[in-house]
């Protein structure tokens, strides 16, 4: 159960809500959690959500005790390609995280972890599931649709 002590221990990690620099803010406050396959195995999706949520509201304690008045937003999503739950806590609003690609913020934390839990070989993705981005370009001559993942988020800061 050491992924429920990982979590946990989140709400003491040193923490950064500063607007006008959001890469200090992305160092300071973004956690890799991996799990062993015991973990993986024995945790039901119930227990990770609820050490989650935990988690978010006592962020939303600290981020009152440190008298930031903004938007704040506690995230987890599963990064699949390296196999880890990722979470980070920034002074933006739901629809302005900092990701690169696509994403939709959703409310049901569920299937973010059940996808983490049932990943049988984390970090491993098959040849046969990647894309060749060039043929698929050629072959329907649009760009390839890329496929948003899902980003649970819970309003940690003073202004909601």
């Amino acid at each position: 159960m050491v992924l429920l002590t990982w979590i946990a221990e989140l709400a003491d990690e040193p923490l950064v809500l500063e607007p006008a620099d959001r890469r200090v803010e992305l160092e300071t406050n973004t956690w890799l959690l991996g799990a062993a396959d015991e973990d993986r195995r024995s945790l039901s999706v119930g227990e990770v959500v609820a050490a989650f949520e935990r988690t978010a509201a006592a962020m939303r304690e600290r981020v009152g005790a440190m008298g930031f008045s903004g938007v704040a937003t506690f995230y987890v999503w599963h990064d699949e390609q390296a196999g880890q739950l990722r979470c980070s806590t920034g002074s933006v609003a739901p629809d302005a995280l900092p990701f690169g690609g696509t994403y939709v913020a959703c409310g049901d934390l569920g299937p973010v972890v059940e996808g983490f839990l049932a990943d049988s070989e984390p970090g491993f993705v098959a040849w046969s599931d990647l894309d060749d981005v060039q043929s698929l370009a050629e072959q329907t001559d649009t760009e390839p649709e890329i496929k948003p993942f899902s980003v649970w988020v819970s309003s940690v800061g003073v202004s909601r």
